[in-house]
């Protein structure tokens, strides 16, 4: 049998492939609501036949935001359009997933297409939220530091948008520990220069979220996974790195994490990333073998061979894809035709399926 397309069973879900529609931010959003944009986007994925189908970073809070037109879950109200989207994944028998995300100091800013600079006064900007009063790069504004009070409120915060992401029809969650957002930047030393509880040793920098992930699952239930993306090395000497993702993951496992999504960068400027087709494939290899946990792989991932033997060879158990899914909504059906596996097509699709 084609590995790719060999069923995985995580906790009480049988994921049908090993294929998963990567979260991939819109700026479509308004007021964290989604809407027909996302419905249609994650939907076709869906009828493509990927196993898992993830939403974007969705923000647990409006400061949490990258931009104003972030998909929210802050809101009660922004349930039942989730729920329509969860419901229409799952007609298609795929698995609707999510990923919750606070921006940290990578807030407040404007959409890729509109240049992506920091919001001015006049634009409606908020004060970014950070482990310490740290910019991402010179000429960006300064973060606020947050105290131990409002580093409990966020722990609420991430616990209240697994309760509305549960009651969206979600099956999968996924914790957005990587990119350098507010996750990332407690975990490196680069932007978390603090003095306390939460800052200086590995231990005190993965505090946060330690605890985060441990309300997480609390909500989440023993039936249903949890994801943790994690950048696995910042690429920066001096910064974070894949020996410290591997510590990490082996704690990660204890606290209910079933599966460490394998991505890397972000945190700075100063990164230098030798960027080709599978670069982050040996980081998901790595943590495989050495946290003895469940990876994903992603980055790069383009054609359907490279997947194949990504799954083939034990380097992951599921391939993360991104632009190659908004480039061809139906991968998974052309890889499977491609590597001469038997898969279902939408009844509707069957007249065109290849012969």
């Amino acid at each position: 049998m084609v590995k790719l397309f060999e069923p995985l069973v995580i906790r009480s879900l049988q994921i049908k492939n090993r294929i998963v529609v990567s979260p991939m931010c819109q700026y479509s959003s308004e007021d964290g609501f989604a809407n027909d944009w996302h419905l249609v986007h994650l939907g076709s994925r869906a009828v493509g036949g990927a196993g898992i189908v993830m939403v974007e970073a969705t923000a647990v809070s409006p400061a949490g935001r990258i931009t104003h037109n972030d998909l929210g879950i802050y809101r009660d109200e922004h349930v039942p359009a989730l729920k329509r989207i969860t419901d229409f994944i799952k007609g298609q028998n795929s698995i609707p997933a999510i990923q919750i995300a606070h921006a940290g100091r990578k807030g407040s800013h404007r959409r890729p297409w509109e240049g992506a600079a920091a919001l001015k006064e006049n634009e409606n900007s908020w004060t970014t939220e950070a482990p310490s009063p740290v910019a991402f790069k010179e000429g960006k504004p300064l973060p606020h530091e947050l105290s131990i009070e409002e580093i409990e409120a966020i722990i609420e915060q991430f616990r209240q948008a697994a309760r509305r992401a549960l009651a969206a029809g979600f099956s999968i969650i996924e914790l957005h520990a990587a990119h350098g957002y507010l996750f990332h930047e407690f975990l490196s030393p680069l932007s978390n220069k603090r003095t306390d509880d939460y800052g200086g040793s590995f231990e005190n920098r993965i505090r946060f979220l330690l605890q985060v992930t441990e309300e997480v699952r609390k909500i989440w239930g023993e039936e249903l996974p949890v994801f943790l993306r994690l950048s696995a090395t910042d690429w920066v000497e001096g910064g974070w790195t894949i020996e410290e993702s591997i510590a990490l993951s082996n704690i990660l496992k204890t606290k209910g994490v079933d599966l460490i999504d394998c991505s890397s960068g972000g945190n700075s400027p100063a990164q230098k990333i030798p960027l080709g087709p599978l670069y982050q494939t040996p980081f998901a290899g790595r943590i495989k073998k050495e946290a003895a946990i469940l990876t994903g792989a992603v980055g790069l991932i383009t054609k359907a061979k490279e997947a194949e033997d990504i799954i083939a060879n034990g380097q992951a158990d599921l391939v993360f894809l991104a632009r190659e899914f908004l480039r061809d909504p139906y991968f998974p059906l052309h890889a499977a035709h491609e590597l001469g596996a038997q898969v279902a097509w939408p009844v509707q699709y069957e007249r065109a399926r290849p012969t």
